[in-house]
């Protein structure tokens, strides 16, 4: 009974937040001595808690970027066209011509446009040359102690340490972004656990190469329900009689979504728009919350399905629009 009770205050502690339990004066190392037990009652091995947590050590960088993301601070058109320029275009092209056979075959077989998966690992990696240097345990461990979203993080941490115990993963190679997102297209734990193929069978997932990389984020994308050749978005201009309900400005959940031909009303050239009748969208107005002195009408976009989808990659408004742009360039171009 004892143990039931100390695993339940547990799992209150850690998933979580509360001023009540994240005292200013909490530290680390106390703090990782008790998510060691955590983890242990949890099914992580008591020797895979060990080696794998000795060396873990806040970093203080982490909380910086996490409070100064680009997505938080860019306009949507400066973000958008620092990552999708013709050089990041021609960087894929090149990359698709070596890689042709293979992402050809992944497309087919997943049924998940080429154009995509470039863009994706594109903006997530340039390509797998920005994969990230930081110790994604100590990362996570970092993020797990912070306040902001130390639930989402304890979760990831505590996947990590099961994909190690299950020797899924190599704990040695762990090394990527300062939020613990690993390889070409900065998989999550979360996300290597649910989506991660080995789709080259030679018994190992390496998220750091191509074949099982690209295999993996079509598996990903497909399974949470991309469509094939459908439309991310469309740019549009907002008469000013639109209600404010119908703007969001969040990429937590995106409300009030329509059929487009409801929303033609409040569209300027509404008549560009016709294609996009029944289908159902919501409107953004990525700026508003973000950018000091924004327009609050400007810039508008009609966000369909499949650009929900890729919030679901990543919460950010300006990332979605971003990958959909690059999307498009490739779809010109090959």
């Amino acid at each position: 009974m004892a143990k039931f009770f100390i695993k339940l205050f547990l799992l209150f502690y850690f998933l979580i937040p509360s001023k009540q339990i994240y005292a200013a004066d909490h530290k680390f190392n106390s703090w990782l001595d008790d998510f060691k037990k955590f983890a242990i009652s949890e099914g992580v091995s008591e020797n895979t808690v060990n080696e794998t947590l000795k060396n873990v050590k806040f970093l203080p960088k982490v909380i910086e970027y996490d409070r100064y993301q680009p997505e938080f601070y860019e306009d949507t058109l400066t973000y958008i066209s620092k990552r999708t320029n013709n050089k990041k275009v021609k960087k894929g092209l090149m990359l698709y011509s070596q890689e042709k056979k293979l992402i050809n075959k992944v497309e087919s077989v997943f049924l998940v446009e080429k154009e995509l998966l470039l863009a994706l690992m594109g903006i997530e990696t340039n390509f797998g040359k920005y994969l990230g240097k930081m110790d994604i345990l100590s990362s996570l461990a970092t993020l797990s102690f912070d306040k902001r979203r130390s639930a989402f993080f304890t979760n990831e941490l505590l996947i990590l340490l099961k994909l190690i115990d299950n020797k899924v993963i190599d704990k040695s190679i762990l090394f990527g972004s300062w939020a613990g997102a690993f390889g070409n297209f900065q998989f999550m734990p979360s996300t290597i656990k649910s989506y991660a193929i080995d789709y080259n069978n030679n018994s190992n997932i390496e998220l750091k190469e191509i074949e099982d990389s690209f295999a993996s984020a079509a598996n990903y994308i497909k399974k949470i329900g991309w469509q094939t050749n459908a439309p991310c978005f469309v740019k549009v201009e907002l008469k000013q009689k639109i209600p404010i309900k119908y703007l969001n400005t969040s990429a937590r959940k995106l409300k009030n979504k329509k059929k487009v031909k409801y929303f033609k009303k409040y569209l300027k050239f509404s008549e560009n728009y016709s294609n996009y009748d029944n289908m159902v969208a919501a409107i953004i107005t990525p700026d508003k919350d973000i950018i000091p002195g924004s327009n609050t009408l400007k810039p508008a976009y009609l966000v369909f399905n499949n650009y929900e989808l890729i919030l679901k990659w990543n919460r950010s408004l300006r990332f979605a629009l971003a990958v959909c742009t690059l999307k498009d360039k490739f779809k010109n171009e090959i």
